[in-house]
Parts: C-alpha cells; sequence; structure tokens
C-alpha cells in the first residue's frame, strides 16, 4: 500500500498528514494518537477508500509555532477544515477516536456542510455525565500529577480514572516509551486532556445541519467512562449507539474487523 506524505502549513502550526487508497475520502484521526497509530485501520480501508490520517498539531512531526499553544477541539476542527481546503475537497466521511471523536464533533458544528457522516468512537465528553463535576476534577488531578510527579504516575492516574483497573483489559505498555512518545505525552497532559474533556458538544449543531452522526462504542468498554459519555451522547441525539469490536483501542489489534464495522456505519446501515 502506497502511503503519500505531506504536510500543510497553518496558522500557528505545520500539520503532518498521509494519504492512503483510492474512493470516497475519509479522514481517520485521533487526539493525541498520531497518523501512525492509525495506520492498521487505514490500510484496511484504503482498498475502497481515500483515507487521510495526520498529526494533531503539536503532536508528532506536526509542529508549533508556541510550543505551549493550547490545543482546542475548535483549533483541532480548523485544522481539519484546512486539510480538506488543501485536498481540493468540499467535504468527507470522518472517524474520530476517543480525542479525535471530539475533534470531529467540533468540525460538524464549525463547519457545517464539510462532514458527510462521522462516526465518533467513545468521545471523552465528560460534561454529559450526571457527575461531570467529580469527573472534572479527576482530570485535574491527572495535571497536577503529571506536573508534581512525571508522566508514569500522570498515566497511572489516567487509566484508573478511564476505568482501566489493570486486570481487565487495560492494555499492556510496548516496553520502554520513545522520546516522541514521552514527548507527546507531555503535550497531552499540559496542554490537550483539559481542552479535550471539557467540551460540551451542541447537540442542537450536530442534529440541525446535514451531517449524520453515528456514535461508536466498542463492544468490550463497558466498564470504561467514554463507554458512559458515548451513550450518553447518543441520548441526546436520539440514536442507537453502534458497536465496534474490542474497546477503546479497538482499531489497533482488530483493524480488519473494526474496518468492515465502519464501513456498514458510514454506508447508513446502523440508521
Amino acid at each position: 500500500m502506497t502511503t503519500r506524505i505531506h504536510s500543510l502549513d497553518v496558522p500557528g502550526a505545520r500539520l503532518h498528514y498521509e494519504v492512503r487508497g483510492a474512493g470516497p475520502l475519509l479522514f481517520v484521526m485521533g487526539s493525541p494518537m498520531d497518523a501512525a497509530a492509525f495506520a492498521p485501520l487505514a490500510d484496511a480501508l484504503a482498498a475502497d477508500h481515500t483515507v487521510v490520517t495526520h498529526d494533531p498539531r503539536g503532536i508528532s512531526a506536526s509542529t508549533l509555532d508556541d510550543p505551549d499553544q493550547e490545543s482546542t477541539p475548535e483549533l483541532r476542527a480548523d485544522d481539519v477544515a484546512a486539510l480538506l481546503d488543501a485536498l481540493g475537497a468540499d467535504s468527507a466521511d470522518v472517524f474520530g477516536s476517543s480525542g479525535g471523536a471530539v475533534t470531529g464533533l467540533a468540525l460538524v458544528e464549525r463547519h457545517p456542510g464539510r462532514v458527510r457522516t462521522l462516526v465518533a468512537h467513545e468521545p471523552p465528553v465528560l460534561a454529559l455525565l450526571p457527575d461531570a463535576t467529580d469527573r472534572h476534577a479527576e482530570t485535574e488531578e491527572v495535571i497536577e500529577t503529571f506536573h508534581r510527579e512525571g508522566q508514569p504516575a500522570a498515566w497511572a492516574r489516567f487509566m484508573a480514572n478511564a476505568g482501566f483497573d489493570g486486570d481487565d483489559g487495560a492494555p499492556p505498555l510496548p516496553g520502554e516509551p520513545s522520546l516522541q512518545d514521552i514527548a507527546n505525552g507531555a503535550r497531552f497532559f499540559a496542554h490537550e486532556l483539559r481542552g479535550t474533556t471539557h467540551y460540551v458538544p451542541d447537540v442542537a449543531a450536530l442534529t440541525a445541519g446535514p451531517a449524520r452522526v453515528v456514535v461508536g462504542i466498542g463492544v468490550a468498554s463497558g466498564g470504561l467512562v467514554t463507554h458512559r459519555t458515548s451513550t450518553a451522547l447518543a441520548e441526546r441525539l436520539g440514536t442507537t449507539p453502534v458497536e465496534f469490536p474490542g474497546d477503546h483501542g479497538g482499531f489497533i489489534g482488530q483493524a480488519h474487523q473494526f474496518a468492515d464495522v465502519l464501513r456498514d456505519a458510514l454506508s447508513g446501515r446502523y440508521t
């Protein structure tokens, strides 16, 4: 599979993005997960889609003019709209996972008509939960832990808050983190986590425009906070969540099965 590598200058940043395959345009994105994390899924989809992945600003090969700039869903959505412009595309389908799903929600709201179908896989929209105040406080504790004790302690607290207790499916760490992993983690905790988890979806905007919004939940995500946030979002949209293989990161280990469900969701099979 040939991957075309590109870069794009946007206000305050230079974005790295990759294009695979041929067919209807599909953006696949995360936050803070970079393009490399979605490569298996992108490869599985590229037989019948033109798949675009990218590194969010400040992550991996996407550099910032100001390293201390806060990463917000609105800013990341504007970056995706700029990528659409660079590709000469009026619109695209979008799959976003976790923070990337929040970026997708902001894209639908801020740029009406640019998204045909958004599949929002487990967006951590904590504001929709009845215990949102407590959940936001936990997020602040994670950020404070990062600044006080460093990344290992912050990741441990983050994973526990997310619902991974270490005994029921928490993803194993793949050896020692690289320098880039460490830089991405620092960016996430210091400048991205708060903005993403505090995002409040505009349900009226999400349901008023031409975009179709599908909420995805991992079949094995029952114990995760993102299962609750996804269920809450689907309820407000008046839709039924679509179950995907695996848990929060099911697209990593089950890329082909995940791609099949995503194709069905994009086709409207689950509406």
